[in-house]
């Protein structure tokens, strides 16, 4: 892990983040619109009026990512130029989850003076600020410093952000086990500036300064402490408990965020009926939610990991806080607006989870109850909901520069603002993880094939199976200090009796198509075979093959072996084109060289069932060089007669065509040109094309010259015990 993660921030552009122009740039016209002699213009508009800065300049979407690396994760104070990748990584998700630009600053200050001075020097590039990973008790002082001297968002997320997912999980938590939060008794491990903020935050909810036990590294903060700081005095009590045992005994509440493996089974035991607890240390908990669900079983528990129920994770808030403070210039993030973002993902867990959701987390159906207090990260509604709550509470708490006046084009704005572009790999990714699949890697004796067995093992993505030789496979492992563990390294080779046997199946199936007994035992030395008769027999889920072999020779022994589905007569090869506007799905891309209409028919059935199993509504267009009907030339008259056949046989399927590529993808022109078309107002997501060449082409093209991500090919067609074959974008991803 510690090699793949330097590989992973080391390899191509060091780093994670870069800046990307958002304007053109390509003509000497644009060159001097940008900088020499236009842009002399925006900038005597802002010195006429600052405020059109938010108007002409990035400001506006621009986020400071700030620390003195004094509290970096779990590592400590270990200086501004070690914090850089979690501060990149900060950017990163600031990005991807509620399209917010970042430059990460990290400042070699520890004095809080200083540090102050330092930031206010350079706000005014800025939209925001967040500040990350600075200790305390400086932390708490040099954010209340910044938000009463500068007029711009400024969130410390170490402090607010688990205060809250937790304050919003807690409430839930409440309901479900029919409790008052003024009536409660909560003790909290540790006494940081996370765990500080989440008491503060708990009494803003209306829990009583009373009820609240903290403890730090010295046990119990009690008032005749005479090493307490002015935030742990707020905390001191003057209960007879001294140590975290005694104070957790008939508790309600218990709020871990301290380190692992410090409450036991009986300290659980201790807790009030239908006790709640969260045991938030990571990457160990301070106890492990098995242990807790041992100890009794009428506990609400959450913990920082992902692979328990009821993840307390930040990126539920900080991306959408900070998205709803910028969209109305708010001066400040106050507490009206955290508490309207505590209550928005509150009442977000209590609503219909969308499929998308399920098929994340490979759910069937999730409702709000002890197992789902808090929404999934990757549930797309939070933007949608978190975003304009924030907004309104800055409204209407009097902070915001730039009203909203209508929400509706306001969620429809930030629907627009993320594509599914890597929410679909994300989805993909969290259903694969909760069962993962028996996958066979038939070019083991490749890094690269071992590489990407190790990181899906590793992710708990499936469980690999190598074919190949094993000792060259133990010296690329070896070479390469690559650690599959006790993976299963089959050599087809050194099989006999699962040759022979394998070989007669092949036999059986293939008799009358030319193969004799001999041949069919013979060609199991071939490791394509030999792993789809894997998966046939069900010593496999799926084969993953491709990188170093011809097409044809990976899916001909797939055909023979497996076979294709009942009442399919053409198989169909499809990629899915990650773009930044979201996945279009194409096909034929792999198989059929010259397809029929009818071909061209079976293949879009074949390619919107697929389409759907992602929980996605396919929109599909069959693709021509004409347009409905403007050439009679025997391609296009092809493409027609599969409309026509499509339109008959299946009257609720959205296809249309024949269409030129740029109308199916161009809504504007597509409804100008043809309003009558099925997807005039949205444009197509799934592309049919008339031949072999013309999609293997496009593919490759938008690949390269286009910049998508291509995922495939998907074989389409194929009994279900093989339905996806992913080779080349599995390994450059890597």
């Amino acid at each position: 892990m510690k090699s793949e993660a330097l590989d992973y921030h080391a390899q191509g552009r060091p780093g994670k983040i870069e800046v990307i122009p958002s304007k053109p740039y390509s003509s000497q016209r644009d060159l001097s619109l940008a900088y020499s002699p236009g842009v002399a213009e925006p900038c005597l508009a802002i010195a006429d009026n600052v405020d059109d800065v938010y108007k002409y300049t990035a400001k506006g979407n621009l986020v400071a990512v700030i620390s003195n690396g004094t509290a970096v994760l779990g590592l400590g104070n270990i200086g501004p130029e070690a914090s850089k990748p979690v501060m990149e990584g900060k950017g990163l998700l600031f990005k991807i989850f509620a399209d917010i630009d970042v430059f990460d600053i990290e400042i070699n200050e520890t004095n809080v003076d200083k540090f102050v001075e330092t930031v206010k020097a350079i706000s005014p590039t800025f939209g925001g600020i967040n500040l990350e990973d600075i200790k305390a008790p400086e932390c708490f002082e040099i954010e209340r410093r910044l938000k009463a001297e500068l007029k711009i968002p400024i969130m410390h997320d170490d402090q607010h952000g688990t205060a809250i997912i937790s304050g919003a999980a807690l409430l839930n938590a409440l309901e479900i086990a029919h409790k008052k939060i003024g009536e409660v008794k909560i003790v909290v491990s540790g006494a940081g500036a996370s765990a500080i903020s989440c008491a503060k935050l708990y009494l803003a909810l209306g829990a009583k300064n009373e009820n609240i036990i903290m403890c730090d590294s010295h046990g119990v903060i009690r008032a005749d402490r005479t090493d307490l700081d002015e935030n742990k005095k707020i905390f001191a009590t003057k209960q007879n408990v001294h140590n975290l045992e005694e104070a957790i005994k008939g508790a309600d509440v218990f709020l871990g965020l301290s380190k692992g493996n410090i409450v036991s089974k009986d300290m659980i035991k201790s807790m009030a009926k239908k006790a709640i607890v969260f045991a938030l240390a990571n990457p160990d908990p301070e106890i492990t939610y098995t242990d807790a669900m041992d100890a009794r079983e009428d506990i609400i528990m959450a913990t920082g990991r992902s692979d328990y129920p009821n993840q307390v994770n930040n990126v539920l808030g900080f991306p959408y806080i900070f998205r709803g403070a910028l969209d109305v210039r708010a001066t400040q993030i106050n507490e009206a607006m955290k508490l309207a973002a505590v209550r928005a993902i509150a009442e977000l867990a209590k609503e219909p989870v969308p499929e998308i959701v399920n098929l994340a987390y490979n759910a069937k159906n999730i409702t709000f109850g002890k197992d789902y207090i808090i929404p999934k990260p990757l549930d797309p509604r939070l933007i949608t909901t978190v975003a304009p709550a924030v907004a309104k509470a800055a409204i209407e708490s009097g902070v915001a520069q730039a009203p909203i006046t209508n929400w509706a084009n306001y969620v429809d704005e930030l629907s627009k603002r993320l594509g599914l572009d890597n929410k679909l790999i994300r989805v993909v990714t969290s259903k694969a993880k909760q069962h993962p699949q028996r996958i066979v890697f038939t070019e083991a004796d490749n890094y690269k094939i071992l590489k990407a067995a190790q990181i899906v093992r590793d992710e708990g993505i499936a469980k690999p199976i190598l074919l190949g030789n094993k000792e060259k496979i133990m010296r690329l492992l070896e070479e390469n200090h690559l650690d599959l563990g006790d993976t299963p390294i089959i050599d087809p080779r050194q099989e006999e009796d699962k040759r022979q046997y394998f070989g007669e199946l092949l036999f059986h199936k293939r008799r009358r198509r030319g193969y004799t007994l001999y041949e069919a035992r013979k060609i199991m030395n071939e490791r394509n075979y030999y792993g789809a008769m894997m998966v046939e027999v069900g010593e496999a889920d799926a084969m993953i093959s491709g990188l170093t072999r011809k097409y044809g020779d990976v899916i001909r022994p797939a055909l023979q072996i497996i076979g294709t589905q009942d009442a399919v007569k053409k198989v169909a090869g499809m990629y899915i084109m990650v773009t930044k506007k979201g996945p279009i799905f194409f096909a034929d891309t792999t198989v059929n060289v010259n397809p029929t209409a009818e071909d061209l028919a079976e293949v879009t059935v074949l390619t919107a069932w697929a389409v759907q199993q992602f929980n996605i509504k396919p929109r599909i267009a069959l693709l021509s060089y004409s347009n409905f009907g403007s050439s009679h030339e025997e391609s296009a008259q092809k493409v027609r007669d599969a409309v026509a056949i499509l339109h008959q046989k299946y009257p609720g399927m959205m296809v249309d065509g024949e269409l030129q590529a740029n109308f199916a993808l161009n809504p504007a022109l597509l409804s100008d040109n043809y309003p009558f078309c099925e997807f005039a107002n949205e444009g197509a997501n799934t592309l049919i094309f008339p031949s072999l060449e013309a999609g293997n082409i496009a593919y490759k093209l938008l690949q390269e010259i286009g910049g998508a991500e291509a995922i495939g090919p998907v074989l389409l067609g194929m009994k279900s015990r093989c339905t996806f074959f992913n080779w080349e974008a599995l390994f450059e991803r890597l």
